[in-house]
């Protein structure tokens, strides 16, 4: 029989991580693998650890001091799962607080990876609050990718290859498809892979560091796919949203980490400058949080102004 480990970094949703772990524990009672359910809370301030201790008993809790981040906070559930000594886990998921397990998503990923020895990142189909589909996987980001966030391109060629996007209909299917990467919000990694492609980078405070991940397991061998079976509730942004501008630092600053690790000097050359060309009016706020953000991500961008 398999084992499994499920980690959740939290971060002020104590409301919605109470509905998670409920949807997650009802859905592993009908799972086969023997599992456990690691949740790192990072510095929350609404009484998320008091609630997973009284509550959740079972839980592995980690309470930060400190916000580490989603990279970080998830290393520190790894570490102490996949320890050498003991029954260590054959897999690990990966969930977001803001997200409700629905019937059989866990054994359908479990069972999709079983069959499949060379792939190391199983990804959920995930859906929005009223049931309609959240695009959940994509391509490796390029130039294109940056031309759609940045610039007012017509909105039909967003759900597109040019977009990085998988067609609708492969989710609509029973059978799990190839991807470059699943959204990190539902992600199940093999442990076998996690051990030769290493832990979360921990430069990547938030967003991307998913992406840098499955891009080191594919260099070293490993596959990827999407369970569309695997159905999973997302309620994005529950953290996020908290913090807008910090967020949008966030997402600009990792992603000037990984565009200089995915692509040669020419592009990364050309993604400078059209991040440089369109970034401040992308930037949340007024005044000077505004003009604040802007200058930190063009700072992490190898702009100076």
């Amino acid at each position: 029989m398999s084992h499994l480990a499920v980690v959740i970094v939290s971060w002020n949703v104590r409301s919605l991580l109470a509905g998670c772990l409920k949807s997650l524990y009802v859905d592993l009672e009908r799972s086969e693998p023997e599992s456990a359910v690691w949740v790192v809370d990072n510095a929350s301030s609404d009484g998320t650890p008091e609630m997973v201790a009284e509550s959740f008993p079972d839980v592995r809790l980690i309470a930060n001091k400190e916000n580490l981040g989603f990279a970080a906070g998830n290393n520190l559930a790894l570490r102490q799962a996949l320890v050498p000594s003991g029954r260590s886990p054959d897999y690990v998921w990966l969930l977001n607080p803001d997200t409700e397990v629905l019937s059989g998503a866990t054994q359908a990923l479990v069972s999709a990876l079983e069959v499949r020895p060379r792939v190391g990142v199983g990804g959920a189909r995930l859906q929005y609050p009223d049931g309609s589909l959240q695009q959940s996987a994509f391509r490796f980001p390029g130039l294109a990718q940056l031309l759609f966030e940045l610039f007012a391109l017509p909105a039909r060629l967003y759900d597109t290859p040019l977009n990085g996007r998988y067609g609708r209909r492969r989710y609509d299917g029973n059978q799990p498809f190839e991807v470059h990467h699943p959204l990190g919000a539902a992600m199940m990694v093999r442990a076998e892979a996690v051990a030769q492609a290493g832990l979360m980078d921990e430069g990547y405070r938030l967003y991307c560091e998913e992406i840098d991940w499955c891009w080191r397991m594919r260099r070293a061998g490993w596959g990827a796919i999407c369970v569309p079976q695997a159905r999973v509730v997302h309620y994005s942004g529950g953290s996020t949203t908290q913090a807008a501008t910090r967020s949008f630092v966030d997402l600009w600053t990792s992603r000037a980490r990984l565009y200089s690790r995915l692509q040669g000097r020419l592009k990364r050359r050309l993604a400078r400058a059209l991040v440089r060309a369109r970034i401040c009016r992308k930037a949340p706020g007024e005044g000077e949080d505004k003009a604040r953000a802007c200058r930190e991500v063009l700072r992490a961008w190898g702009h100076v102004r």
